[in-house]
Parts: C-alpha cells; sequence; structure tokens
C-alpha cells in the first residue's frame, strides 16, 4: 500500500510540471515581443537620438550661411540649398514630405534668422509596440553683425559721439521724412540743441540722452533715453592703397573724367563738371572743387584712408551721387578708415556743401567726422549715414532710409554666429 501511494504520487507531480510548462510557453510567447521592443527600444532611442544630432549639425551650418543673406527669400533659397543634400542622404519613403513642408526660415526683429527643420526616424523594435516613428525637429539662430534687420533699414541718420551738443540744428533747417529715423547716441548735457525757425519733422528723433535744449521749432516724434547702435559696427573692407598716384594736383577744363583709383590732393581750376567713372576711388589728402562746380558720382564709392583726407567743396555745388549696387563696395557711397586707432581718436571736420543741389543715395560711414551739413536738395536723398557729430545749417533736405543693403564687414563678409 505504501508503494502504491508513493507511485500515484510521482505521477500527479509529473502531470503538474507537464501543465506548468505550457502555461510558461504560453507565457513567454505572450511576452517576447514585449521583451524585444523594450530591449531593443534602447537601441531605436540611441539611433534616433544620433540622428537628431546630424540634423542639427546640418541645420546650423545651414543658417550660417544663410544669415549673410539680408532678403528673406534668398536666406530661405541658402538653406534648401545647404540642407538638400543631407536630407537626400538621410533616405526618404513616399511618404516622406517635401523638405520645403518640413523647414521655415523666420527673419526675427534683431536681424537674426531661425530655421526649423524635421524628418522622422523610421523604428525597429519599437514598432513591435506600436511606435512606428519618431518625429525629430532641430531649431537654430544665427546672427550676422553688423547687418540691420531684414524688415528694416538702418537708421538715415546715427550720431555716435557723446559729447555735449553732438547735434546742433540751427534756424533754417527743414528736414522732412516719412520713414526716416534720427538716432543720437550722446547722453550729456545737453545732448542735442535745436533752435527756433527750424523743423525736423521725421518718423522718429532717437536720444540715449534725457537732456536737451529745445528753443522753439518744431521737433515730431523724439523719443529719449532710446538704445542707439551704430548699425555698421563691424565695419567695411578696406582696401589697400596703391603705390602711385592716378590723379594728383591741379587740373584744368570745363569736363574732367576721372577713372577709379587714388586721387592725391587734387584741386579743380574754375567751375568745372567733374564726373567720377564708376569704381573706387580713393581721396588722399585735400580734393579741392571750386563753387559753381558740377559733380557726378554714379556707381561710386569714395573713400577717406585718414581723418585729414576729404572732398572740399567751395559752395554753390550741384552733387549727384549714387552707391554701387553690387561688388565689394555695394552700398556704399562714402566711407572712412576705421582700423587703426590712433586715426579714430583724432576726430575731424567735415563739411558738406551742396548748396545749389543734391542728390545722393547710399551709406555714409564717416564715424570719426564732425559733419557740418550745408546742403539743399529738392530730391529726396536714400541714406543711411553714420557719423560723429552734426550740425545742421539753413538745410532743406529731403530724406528717406537707404534700403540696398551693404556689402559686409571688414573681412569682405559678414561676422556670423549662432545665438543658440
Amino acid at each position: 500500500m505504501h508503494v502504491e501511494n508513493l507511485l500515484k504520487l510521482r505521477q500527479e507531480l509529473n502531470f503538474l510540471c507537464r501543465d506548468r510548462s505550457g502555461n510558461f510557453g504560453l507565457i513567454t510567447a505572450l511576452l517576447l515581443p514585449l521583451l524585444i521592443g523594450s530591449a531593443g527600444g534602447a537601441l531605436d532611442l540611441y539611433m534616433a537620438s544620433d540622428k537628431r544630432a546630424r540634423m542639427q549639425v546640418a541645420l546650423d551650418g545651414a543658417v550660417l550661411v544663410a544669415a549673410k543673406e539680408t532678403d528673406p527669400q534668398k536666406q530661405q533659397q541658402a538653406i534648401t540649398a545647404f540642407l538638400t543634400g543631407f536630407d537626400q542622404d538621410l533616405g526618404a519613403s513616399s511618404e516622406t514630405p517635401a523638405l520645403s513642408k518640413r523647414m521655415t526660415a523666420t527673419p526675427n526683429s534683431d536681424g537674426s534668422l531661425t530655421s526649423t527643420y524635421q524628418r522622422a526616424y523610421q523604428t525597429g523594435f519599437l514598432g513591435l509596440l506600436g511606435i512606428r516613428t519618431i518625429e525629430l525637429t532641430v531649431r537654430s539662430t544665427a546672427l550676422a553683425s553688423g547687418s540691420t534687420p531684414a524688415s528694416t533699414a538702418a537708421p538715415c541718420i546715427t550720431v555716435l559721439g557723446k559729447q555735449s551738443q553732438a547735434v546742433l540744428v540751427n534756424s533754417g533747417v527743414n528736414v522732412k521724412s516719412t520713414a526716416c529715423e534720427i538716432d543720437v547716441a550722446s547722453t550729456s548735457n545737453p545732448a542735442f540743441i535745436m533752435n527756433s525757425g527750424s523743423t525736423i519733422d521725421t518718423a522718429k528723433f532717437c536720444v540715449t540722452g534725457t537732456n536737451y535744449i529745445k528753443n522753439g521749432g518744431t521737433l515730431t516724434n523724439l523719443k529719449t533715453a532710446c538704445s542707439v547702435s551704430n548699425p555698421y559696427a563691424s565695419g567695411f573692407s578696406e582696401p589697400n592703397l596703391p603705390a602711385t598716384c592716378t590723379t594728383s594736383g591741379t587740373k584744368d577744363g570745363t569736363s574732367i573724367s576721372l577713372d577709379p583709383g587714388l586721387h592725391c590732393d587734387v584741386t579743380f581750376n574754375g567751375s568745372p563738371t567733374i564726373t567720377f567713372k564708376p569704381g573706387l576711388h580713393i581721396i588722399k589728402g585735400r580734393m579741392i572743387v571750386n563753387s559753381g562746380s558740377t559733380v557726378i558720382a554714379n556707381g561710386v564709392t569714395f573713400y577717406f584712408p585718414d581723418v585729414n583726407s576729404e572732398v572740399r567743396a567751395n559752395g554753390a555745388l550741384t552733387f549727384t551721387g549714387t552707391a554701387p549696387t553690387s561688388g565689394t563696395y555695394k552700398g556704399l557711397l562714402m566711407f572712412e578708415k576705421t582700423s587703426d586707432s590712433s586715426n579714430n581718436a583724432n576726430k575731424q571736420q567735415y563739411i558738406f556743401n551742396g548748396s545749389k543741389g543734391e542728390t545722393i543715395e547710399g551709406i555714409i560711414y564717416l564715424p570719426n567726422r564732425d559733419v557740418t551739413y550745408n546742403s539743399t536738395t529738392n530730391q529726396t536723398s536714400k541714406i543711411s549715414m553714420v557719423v560723429n557729430s552734426m550740425i545742421m545749417n539753413s538745410s532743406n533736405w529731403k530724406m528717406e532710409p537707404y534700403q540696398g543693403g551693404s556689402s559686409g564687414s571688414s573681412n569682405g563678409t559678414k561676422n556670423v554666429r549662432l545665438l543658440n
């Protein structure tokens, strides 16, 4: 009896073992996808993270290139061109939207450019858990220093000097503009003085300081405690001086034409018509233009290699000057050397005497000059002028912002950096 009981117990144990083995197999079959998905999911996440990192590097490079452009359409085109090859290398299915639908390029108010770029990572192991894709999005912002916001132009006039009376507006001044901003960086007391019998009617007259003297006259849209900066702080590409002068000495004749090059201490006798051919004209020393002369300078850039160089017009001048529309000095009508600290510390006067009529278009960058403006014009000047200080005398001046853009920094290219 005892033996029979032992045999019966053994049979029952074998049955239980066989039953549990079947349950274990069933449970294993049910859990296997979850186990594989969980373990393999770590690999999917790693691969997705790696892909996102490569996308970020590519987008950073794209916005660094595109931020050098000022036109929003060109910025979009630059990013698209940069990313196209990379995007194709990542592979795509017929369901992948076009790059233009996965990429954005947005100009910001501070002149920077922000872009986003999207892709989907196709999972392997996580697909067993119903997660077939991981959406990846990267974002990058870059700024080209010295550039102006893509949506706005630089101020028509920027006065950088911090001294007292950085701007003096005398009687008889009449400045009219619908869109111009005049910026004055001075914080001294007074930052500017305006006398009676004068009118400055612009979109904004922005002064960093809060102390000024207004002895009458009309000044519209005055704002104090404004933030004022140099719109071209990175400077411009400064040319090397040629070994010899293209023009020098005294010039006679009623009609004179000058080739681009270096002009050294030139005086024009009489009252001629002087035509500067398109290109870069370096004025070394003083170029004297007598009263009654006519100056035509279309597609021209004037460069002064030191603060003692200038074009000195002796009144009753008719002047027409427009900046180049392309090339190294695109947008620059007049600029001076700013890379020499000793030169920068020696501020000098510069007088505009186009008293019979004046038409100018372009950037005038003279941050080392104390400008006296005696000109008058019936035409609208389209300018962006930067000076150290300014005196306006009996000026009839119509102006609007210059929006032609410029060629960039002192290295010939804009200084571009990532902001995030």
